[in-house]
């Protein structure tokens, strides 16, 4: 299956004497319709993986191909309009705004890429909500929300702008076993009934289980990648 986001050589090297190595070598792809987890060692780079996947930081060597086209090289600007128009975030600290509800966190990246009105914006924002089950939290602030809540909210917010790729660092890091098996299958469902890519950084060993993809790390490399058969 061809990908949507694939790595080739990747590495990101910070400067200093000496010169710290994050990401060394990588070669891998994130596929659309599955569900891939990265895993490995605390320190081992997963989080600095993700963020090259993410255009978050930018490669010192490699490439970097979304959907065809080389992006590693792009100016900031172009970097940034990809990941509002394309990717979708879900962090272990969901970075919701306490000052909005859960509706107005929803349409933010909407009203932020401009193609809806306000009132299409908003029957969005009501239709994701439905989609993770909270069409009745609509109008509550964050801090009127339980954890698994909030996440669930920064889900519905991660697809505002129908995302072909969702990148997830540690989005159960902070939530209890219900909670968390309640967001992961959520994400699961994403990838297989809809198409989308989906790929999380995850400590959790039951995650990593039932993903379909696990990219294995250590010391900034891939190990290893273990892939189940399509359901």
């Amino acid at each position: 299956m061809s990908g949507i986001l694939e790595a080739r050589g990747l590495g990101r090297m910070l400067p200093g004497e000496p010169p710290v190595t994050l990401v060394s070598g990588v070669d891998l792809t994130i596929q659309p319709g599955r569900f891939t987890t990265i895993v490995g060692p605390s320190g081992c780079g997963k989080s600095s993986l993700l963020y090259l996947l993410g255009l978050i930081d930018r490669p010192t060597s490699g490439e970097l191909l979304f959907e065809g086209r080389e992006v590693s090289g792009l100016t900031g600007d172009e970097r940034a309009r990809i990941r509002l128009a394309r990717f979708g975030f879900v962090f272990q600290f969901h970075f919701l705004l306490p000052e909005f509800s859960a509706l107005e966190n929803v349409m933010l990246p909407i009203q932020r890429l401009g193609r809806l009105t306000h009132r299409e914006a908003k029957a969005r924002g009501l239709e994701l909500l439905a989609g993770v089950g909270l069409e009745d939290k609509q109008g509550k602030t964050p801090d009127r929300l339980s954890g698994g809540e909030r996440q669930r909210v920064a889900i519905a917010r991660a697809l505002a702008n129908d995302p072909v790729l969702i990148l997830g660092d540690e989005p159960t890091g902070n939530l209890d076993s219900h909670n968390s098996a309640r967001v992961v299958e959520t994400l699961r469902t994403l990838a297989h009934e809809q198409g989308r890519a989906i790929a999380c950084v995850t400590h959790d060993p039951a995650i990593a289980a039932i993903s379909d993809i696990r990219i294995e790390m250590l010391d900034g490399r891939v190990e290893r990648v273990v892939e189940s058969d399509p359901a």
